[in-house]
């Protein structure tokens, strides 16, 4: 029975948690068990999905992949198999680094993980997954990559270019993950806004969430990761008028000095940043807005500090997350 059955370790992101259900999805369709984030490793074979977004994240993963190195070591494991996206940007280096793994895949082929194992991957199950949350919700992912090239984020580097999911092929996800009883939806990905830019030669984040809103059973859709620099405005009428699109944005702001926001790389303004805040409550009334700052970036002075933090004051974020600048090679 160990020997059929996989444990998979998921680390980062909703995102990464996405790609490890199409994975278990896949494992169980050939005949594998499959557990998720066990406190205790319960099979022969291992597969750990990496994040290498920031210097702790990447030092999580490191030593996740370690721990279970160990264990192959003391012979309580036969495969171990790394995936995502530490692996995606390190990969000769950790294959030479820590040679227990009997393979490293990228972000984007851990479909050949299935032919390593002697199994074929199904295309017919691309949309299918196995859920790892409550059976009520799920995360939704409509794209991959990231064209902003903010200066200190290492993610289009390790995801490259943005690249959207054809719509029909996300309301076929949705179909089917209602009719497995999932009433709320998690949109996430790298960056919402810029979704169908790509495929459709224009923002179409208000046109899919529309979409999604009238799939029958659909209770709950919230919307994760946007991106303030030419926001789709028209999201704000779909919001209005279907009750089951929360009124609830997570957009990171990041900063709010102009010094640091050019600095950042942001293509914003203050000025424009306050005029959105101003529009998502004027034209969307309860509206419940979270938000990320980053305090250090190079070039931060005691004034753009100050600044940043009367803005808090001022606003009164219903959620916020403040984080320290971490230096990341390759970034600007």
């Amino acid at each position: 029975m160990r020997r059929k059955t996989v444990d998979i370790i998921t680390l980062g992101c909703s995102k990464n948690l996405v790609d490890s259900e199409h994975l278990m999805r896949q494992l169980e369709d050939v005949g594998f068990a499959v557990t998720h984030d066990a406190e205790a490793p319960k099979g022969q074979i291992a597969v750990i999905n990496t994040c290498g977004f920031i210097g702790d994240a990447k030092q999580e993963s490191i030593d996740m992949i370690l721990e279970f190195a160990q264990a192959k070591e003391e012979g309580d494991l036969e495969k171990l198999y790394v995936m995502g996206c530490l692996s995606e940007r390190y990969l000769k280096e950790l294959a030479v680094e820590i040679p227990q793994v009997d393979k490293f895949y990228g972000k984007f082929n851990w479909k050949e993980l299935l032919h390593d194992l002697g199994k074929t991957y199904r295309e017919e199950l691309h949309i299918e997954r196995t859920l790892t949350t409550p059976k009520h919700f799920a995360y939704l992912k409509i794209s991959e990559g990231c064209d902003r090239k903010c200066s200190y984020c290492a993610i289009p580097i390790i995801t490259g270019r943005h690249v959207s999911r054809p719509m029909e092929e996300i309301l076929d996800e949705v179909k089917y993950l209602v009719a497995r009883g999932v009433k709320e939806f998690q949109v996430i990905a790298q960056e919402l806004t810029y979704y169908g830019v790509d495929l459709y030669k224009k923002q179409m984040l208000p046109e899919l969430i529309e979409q999604i809103a009238t799939v029958p059973g659909v209770e709950w859709i919230r919307l994760h990761y946007a991106y303030p620099a030419h926001f789709p405005t028209e999201l704000f009428r779909v919001m209005r008028e279907h009750d089951n699109v929360c009124k609830y944005m997570d957009i990171a702001l990041q900063h709010i000095s102009d010094n640091m926001l050019q600095r950042m790389r942001r293509h914003v303004t203050k000025a424009e940043t306050y005029g959105l805040i101003e529009r998502f409550r004027k034209e969307v009334p309860g509206i419940h807005l979270r938000t990320t700052l980053m305090v250090g970036h190079p070039g931060e002075t005691e004034a753009d500090f100050e600044e940043l933090k009367d803005f808090v004051r001022e606003i009164r974020f219903d959620r916020m997350g403040a984080f320290a600048y971490s230096e990341e090679e390759g970034t600007y």
